[in-house]
């Protein structure tokens, strides 16, 4: 009994040491979600509230949000990034799995120098080609389109690769058993290989939404029409209104902004998280 009691005693004394440990995880959270929180409280306030320096609620929130969703229109760009994020995102899905089936389970001439080739674009950047896309795109006459910040990026060396490697880890018996039982390919990839592929699927599908969603240099070079323009290259617009520069309409419109893809990571967290391990294990 007395030696239950030591062990309870000393168990208590361990926990009561981590008190530091979680002092600095709560202070490292404070100091992460600073920007966003004083970044809610400007989009609250006026320009004379905000250089007043203060660090309560203001009385311009209704205001800024008129001027951002109402007289800007900011809501037809929100529109706009949620059509070309769901398109790009879904297409590089979906291309991705078959790149992935070929690579793997179907046996063509040159098959390692297109997977190779296909490796060499992961090394070329949007900024290398943008040059050839913008003629590329203005011969096709899809300027101010939606075609034209969707179909460019469409296809992702990245998520070929992810699943060309999650489909060389899975056991070859699958295949076999599959064409005893005459499967097609197509119902190979739907039937056994997608219902095993969720967490891989969900991790590219968060990715690619974010860095869709936060894309600005194609959009505000292949667009001139203000009703066809994505989020972020909207933002610029709200940095003045009545010839003044403002910050509380743009810290409204930055926070609005977010909350797209912070919903997408929320929902997808679990798959996405599932993701990353199974990538780490392979």
């Amino acid at each position: 009994m007395a030696g239950l009691q030591v062990g309870v005693q000393k168990k208590g004394f361990v926990r009561g040491r981590q008190w530091p440990f979680h002092l600095a995880l709560i202070t490292s959270v404070l100091v992460i979600a600073f920007p966003l929180l004083y970044a809610a409280l400007i989009a609250t306030q006026t320009n004379a509230e905000i250089f007043s320096f203060r660090f309560t609620p203001g009385s311009a929130l209704a205001s800024n949000f008129d001027d951002v969703w109402v007289k800007r229109e900011f809501s037809r760009a929100m529109w706009n990034s949620l059509q070309q994020s769901f398109w790009v995102t879904v297409g590089k899905t979906v291309l991705s799995l078959l790149a992935g089936l070929a690579f793997v389970y179907f046996r063509f001439r040159a098959k390692w120098f297109v997977f190779f080739f296909v490796l060499v674009t992961l090394m070329m950047p949007t900024e290398v080609m943008i040059l050839a896309m913008f003629r590329l795109v203005s011969g096709f006459g899809w300027q101010d389109t939606m075609a034209s910040i969707t179909v460019p990026f469409i296809a992702s060396a990245t998520g070929a690769f992810l699943f060309r490697q999650h489909f060389a880890n899975m056991p070859v018996e699958l295949l076999e058993a599959s064409q005893i039982d005459g499967a097609t390919p197509f119902t190979f990839l739907t039937r056994i290989l997608i219902p095993l592929s969720w967490n891989i699927i969900g991790a590219l599908f968060v990715i690619q939404f974010v860095y869709t969603w936060n894309m600005f240099l194609w959009p505000s070079l292949i667009i001139r029409d203000d009703s066809a323009q994505v989020v972020q290259v909207a933002m610029q617009t709200l940095l003045n209104f009545g010839g003044a520069l403002t910050f509380g309409p743009l810290m409204l419109a930055a926070i609005i902004a977010s909350i797209p893809p912070a919903l997408v990571f929320v929902v997808m967290q679990k798959p996405f998280m599932s993701g990353f391990v199974t990538a780490q294990d392979k």
